[in-house]
C-alpha cells in the first residue's frame, strides 16, 4: 500500500519532535493504538471524512476518543484535524509506526495463503526462505486470499516469493501460448 507525502511528512516530523523529547515509545505505542481504533471504528472513519461537521467538533470528538493518550499524540491528532487531514490520521500513525520499526530493525513480512494456515506450517514457510533470517525480529501480517487457489505470496520488504497455484498456471498458459 502507498502512503501520501503528506503522511510521510507528518510522520517525520512526529519522529523527529519524539526522539528530541525521549518519547519515543510512549507515542510509538499510542499510534499502534490509533491505527486499531481507525480499523475497527466505521463510524469514527466516517465522522472524520464528513465534510460538513466542522474542525472544532471533529476535535472535540478525538479529544474525547482519545483521551487517554499523551499531550504529543493528542497535539498531533488536533493539529492533523485542524490542518483538514483528519482522513490521513490512520496513515500518519501507521507511517510513524513503519518508521520506528525501520530503526529499531524490525522487516516487515506479509504472507499471503488461500486458505487460514496453523502457526506451525507459518513457520515452515518462514524457514524454507532466504529472505527471513532466522534471528531477524519481524512483524508479520498472515492474509487469506482465496483468489490465489494454493500456495502462498511471500512478501519481505521490497522482495516477493510468488509460490502460488495461480502464478503457476499463469506461467503454464504463456508457454503454452509461447509454443
Amino acid at each position: 500500500m502507498l502512503t501520501s507525502k503528506v503522511a510521510k511528512r507528518y510522520a517525520q516530523g512526529l519522529l523527529d519532535f519524539t526522539n528530541e523529547s525521549g518519547q519515543t515509545a510512549t507515542v510509538f505505542s499510542e499510534m499502534k493504538d490509533v491505527v486499531k481504533i481507525m480499523n475497527e471504528s466505521k463510524d469514527l472513519n466516517r465522522f472524520f471524512l464528513t465534510p460538513y461537521i466542522d474542525s472544532k467538533k471533529k476535535v472535540e470528538v478525538a479529544n474525547e476518543i482519545f483521551k487517554g493518550l499523551s499531550v504529543s499524540s493528542q497535539n498531533l491528532i488536533t493539529l492533523v484535524i485542524k490542518q483538514g487531514r483528519e482522513n490521513q490520521l490512520k496513515n500518519i500513525a501507521q507511517e510513524f509506526i513503519n518508521k520506528v520499526e525501520d530503526i529499531n530493525g524490525v522487516k516487515r513480512i506479509t504472507l499471503t495463503t488461500a486458505t487460514e494456515l496453523t502457526k506451525e506450517n507459518i513457520e515452515h514457510i518462514l524457514k524454507s526462505t532466504s529472505l527471513v533470517k532466522a534471528d531477524a525480529n519481524f512483524d508479520l501480517t498472515v492474509n487469506v486470499n482465496p483468489s490465489i487457489l494454493g500456495g502462498y505470496i511471500l512478501r519481505v520488504g521490497d522482495q516477493q516469493v510468488d509460490a502460488s497455484v495461480k502464478a503457476k498456471l499463469n506461467q503454464v498458459k504463456k508457454d503454452f501460448q509461447l509454443n
